[in-house]
């Protein structure tokens, strides 16, 4: 022990007091490490890019359509119902884009439809009219200009011939002007889904089962309403496929997923059952006439609903392709680059195709030993499709101007240097 007394005080004397730090510059202490400390939560990716799923549902459905026109297969709406496809489509990227301002997004859609439709509208009518249709063909001038200015807004589906047409000397078809025209009504219906999809949207939030359903049940009522006039006619469409539209509002606002994993396969099934009972049991006025599926709005309105539901429910939303559908990339982009393009320009095309057709009997050697496969449709198909490339390449391109991108004639993706097809 030290000989030298030691005391309390003179200890104390000999350490420094340490300086009090305020609280509020005091650092937190270090997490200790271990299985109880908590990680730092990791940054949440916003979902962003296509879906390759639904890109995909859309290049079947513009093949489908044209398959329908070439061959007129009644059985066709049946396996893939085109439309009701391509209008849940269409309300599931409204849903999306309806993130922004309402009134921004109803003008940029109605801006990437009005310049294709213009574009072809200036085109189809001037032929139209070179081939003699005209104001003093529908009896009534003064309403036939006044019809002409839907070209412009395709409130009510825009005026096109209804008969024969001389078919510029009989070099084409008498009926060709009506066959162009039939499918406007997709554009008008496409329209006034944009206008009310804000409302629809609104409600769908609210009452998500009662919004779905009430065009659907409203179609099915619809029987008791005066069926003529362009009133019923943009009314009819718009019941028949709105429960459609509204249930790709659904998806994109993921109700679908809230549902039981049990119920959209189930369900389904019994609804598109339902909608071919009514189009098998529906009275037919004409025996010796070949109906299908979409002449019968009411039946087509369930099946259809019933065939879009099995779909977004089984949808995988892929942002990337599977190895086996990679080398339908550049198609499958290709299609929904210039969809609007594709469906407006494939019927004149097809048309065109019929007197090619006819040059081929001219010559003894196809009629002699080919005359089986001339009677045929495939001929038809097998000339229109390059007739319709050749539209897209040549009036496709507004489609990029009406998106604010800059113009392209053949919009095949590019691969990126350096990276492997997986």
């Amino acid at each position: 022990m030290s000989s030298h007394p030691q005391h309390i005080e003179t200890v104390q004397l000999r350490v420094l007091p340490q300086p009090r730090i305020p609280e509020e510059w005091q650092l937190p202490e270090p997490a200790a490490a271990g299985p109880e400390a908590e990680p730092e939560p990791a940054p949440v990716k916003r979902g962003g890019g296509r879906d390759r799923y639904l890109d995909l549902l859309r290049a079947l459905a513009l093949g489908r359509v044209v398959l329908y026109h070439n061959f007129s297969w009644s059985w066709l709406p049946l396996v893939f119902p085109s439309m009701g496809v391509m209008f849940a489509l269409a309300g599931s990227l409204m849903a999306r884009s309806l993130a922004k301002p309402a009134l921004g997004v109803i003008r940029g859609r109605l801006r990437r439809l009005l310049p294709p439709l213009w574009l072809f509208g200036a085109v189809i009518t001037t032929l139209w009219i070179l081939d003699g249709w005209g104001p003093n063909s529908e009896g009534h001038p003064g309403w036939w200009w006044g019809k002409m200015t839907l070209w412009l807004v395709p409130l009510s589906t825009p005026p096109y011939p209804v008969g024969d047409l001389p078919g510029f000397g009989g070099l084409m078809e008498h009926s060709w002007g009506e066959q162009v025209g039939v499918p406007l009504w997709y554009l008008r219906a496409y329209l006034w889904y944009v206008l009310l999809s804000p409302l629809m949207l609104r409600c769908l939030r609210r009452f998500p089962v009662v919004t779905v359903l009430t065009p659907l049940a409203l179609a099915m009522a619809s029987g008791y309403l005066p069926e003529d006039g362009r009133i019923w006619e943009t009314l009819s469409d718009f019941l028949v496929f709105g429960s459609c539209w509204i249930l790709g509002m659904a998806h994109n606002e993921g109700l679908l997923k809230k549902l039981p994993q049990y119920v959209a396969p189930s369900v389904a099934p019994l609804v598109m059952l339902a909608g071919f009972w009514w189009y098998t049991s529906r009275p037919v006025i004409d025996p010796t006439e070949v109906t299908d599926l979409e002449s019968v709005p009411v039946g087509q309105a369930i099946w259809s609903f019933g065939f879009v539901l099995l779909l977004l429910h089984l949808s995988p939303s892929w942002k990337e392709w599977p190895p086996r559908l990679e080398r339908w990339n550049g198609l499958i982009s290709l299609l929904n680059a210039r969809a609007v393009s594709v469906y407006l320009w494939h019927t004149l095309a097809l048309e065109l195709s019929v007197p090619i057709i006819d040059l081929c009997w001219r010559s003894d050697f196809l009629s002699e030993n080919f005359g089986w496969l001339l009677r045929t449709m495939y001929p038809q198909l097998l000339v229109g499709v390059p007739l319709i490339g050749l539209f897209v390449l040549c009036f496709g391109w507004i489609e990029d101007l009406a998106a604010k991108r800059r113009p392209r004639l053949f919009p095949w993706p590019r691969r990126i240097k350096g990276k492997r097809r997986a």
